[in-house]
């Protein structure tokens, strides 16, 4: 069973009191732990939320950074692993929430240099909430099984734990400044370095939606960065190997013009209090394909 645990948490107009209460309870209870707690606000505009965050402090062994500017999913996070001091790192986002009271014993628990637990969506009647229909509509995807047929694809930052070394060897491109895509080529790098990932059913609860317009605009930040990378993520990418699949320039033809004549209209639908899943997917292969 390891004994060291850095806890690491980025955060972005998050408030993630709750988040670390549950996390230093369970740490404490250890026996023989030596733990910390960091978290990293990465330049949040809303103030406000800063010093919610700030409160975080009046745990034992827990500490609050305020990066003042933002550098990026990617670059906070290789900030938080040089900030650790301990053996093992957690990386856990902000938004998720604690819903096994064994979390932590089953990462001390876990084998290899990489563990990835995965997260689960909650039950709800949120119909109106793109996030929340797309995330319930895969959520079978998520699981360590399905995970472990493609280990390296289905890798995710939003809850893993990985040592220290491996970490600082392979740090994340902090080229990807926008949303989207530094866990995958995380993920590509680990596989280039024969670097196992051990996916295990250990999930923290995602509970937490944006609104539909905030989604669809991370979803347009993504599908950029992606079309920006595209080299480097050939081949771990579902949206890529879908799209260089089109091998007829009339098809690809069609696509653009779809999207140009329906683009807006889908959007609207997107942002509407009925989002539609099939027009989600039809507006990300159009959005993709006119960068």
């Amino acid at each position: 069973m390891k004994t060291e645990l850095s806890i690491l948490i980025p955060t972005y107009n998050g408030d993630c009191r709750e988040l670390v209460a549950e996390l230093s309870a369970q740490a404490t209870a250890i026996s023989g732990l030596d733990y910390e707690i960091i978290v990293a606000d990465d330049g949040s505009p809303d103030r406000t939320k800063v010093e919610l965050c700030r409160e975080v402090e009046r745990h034992p062994r827990c500490r609050f950074i305020d990066r003042g500017t933002n550098v990026g999913r990617a670059a906070i996070r290789n900030f938080l692993a040089r900030e650790a001091t301990k053996e093992w790192l957690l990386f856990i986002d902000c938004d998720m929430s604690i819903i096994s009271s064994y979390f932590l014993v089953s990462y001390l628990e876990a084998g290899g240099d990489v563990v990835y637990g995965g997260y689960r969506v909650k039950k709800s009647d949120k119909s109106w909430c793109l996030r929340y229909k797309y995330e319930w509509a895969t959520q079978n995807e998520h699981t360590a099984g399905q995970r472990r047929k493609r280990p390296y694809q289905h890798f995710h930052t939003c809850n893993f734990l990985v040592s220290r070394k491996v970490m600082l060897a392979h740090p994340f491109n902090e080229n990807f400044r926008k949303y989207g895509y530094e866990d995958v080529l995380f993920g590509r790098h680990l596989r280039e370095a024969d670097i196992a990932i051990n996916h295990q059913e250990n999930p923290l609860g995602f509970l937490t939606f944006e609104d539909n317009d905030s989604f669809v605009s991370k979803t347009e930040e993504g599908l950029r960065t992606l079309h920006q990378f595209r080299n480097e993520l050939r081949g771990y990418s579902q949206m890529l190997t879908f799209v260089e699949g089109i091998h007829l320039g009339a098809v690809r033809w069609l696509i653009r013009l779809w999207h140009r004549l329906f683009g807006k209209l889908e959007r609207r639908n997107l942002c509407g209090k009925h989002p539609s899943l099939r027009i989600f997917k039809l507006y990300k292969l159009g959005y993709f394909m006119k960068q």
